[in-house]
């Protein structure tokens, strides 16, 4: 996948880094010449001088052939902007941004753009967010047979109830996150855009879950 990443600090270096490493093209967006140093003789995607929310500057590095666009320059502002044009002008499907403000971040989560707010920063978060695909396992019991794990539900899953997820994949629900925060989901809760569904499942149904997941609720009467 060519994935922009707007903003070559120290986050913005590591993540283009990382992606590059796991095989991705990747075109990093700063407004300093200087900054494209952070990321080292070795790197190989293309290094844009300009504004990251200009259009013009965003079609030099690649965004008409993107699958992911990270806004991780220094201004929140200048973030939220990038992110925006990325999803509403060019189509990118994975945007995420990264806010110093949580409450904003909020303001903004609600505006469809995934953010992560410095406070709860990791590279993790970025990259699931940027390559939403399979389960992320975050603890596993003592045996290995049980784990909890955050998947990656496809968007044909919103607007459906967590018990129907529940019964077509076969896993628990553990919590959902939700605008930054964790909420203990009820038998009426309905899935939204940008929730993060985090699950209790066997591991030797890992492969099935995901792909229960990421195909979407059975039709009315079945396939």
């Amino acid at each position: 996948m060519h994935i922009v990443i707007m903003g070559c600090g120290r986050v913005g270096s590591q993540l283009a880094q990382t992606l590059e490493q796991q095989g991705h093209t990747v075109a990093v967006v700063d407004q300093d010449p200087t900054a494209f140093r952070r990321l080292g003789s070795g790197f190989g995607g293309r290094r844009v001088t300009g504004v990251g929310f200009d259009q013009d500057t965003l079609r030099e590095a690649g965004i008409e052939e993107a699958g992911a666009f990270a806004a991780v320059s220094s201004g929140d502002n200048s973030n939220i902007i990038a992110a925006r044009v990325a999803r509403e002008m060019f189509g990118i499907e994975n945007v995420a941004a990264r806010i110093y403000d949580p409450r904003r971040a909020e303001v903004y989560q609600r505006l469809g753009i995934p953010t992560v707010a410095t406070v709860r920063w990791t590279a993790d978060q970025m990259l699931r967010r940027l390559l939403p695909s399979g389960a992320e396992p975050l603890w596993r019991d003592p045996t290995g047979g049980v784990q909890l794990a955050e998947v990656h539900a496809s968007s044909s899953w919103v607007g459906h109830k967590i018990s129907r997820l529940q019964e077509e994949t076969g896993v628990r629900v553990a919590f959902v996150t939700r605008l930054g925060e964790a909420i203990l989901p009820t038998s009426q809760t309905v899935l939204q855009e940008g929730d993060l569904v985090h699950v209790m499942m066997r591991t030797d149904d890992v492969e099935k879950v995901e792909a229960a997941f990421a195909e979407g609720p059975e039709e009315e009467g079945g396939h």
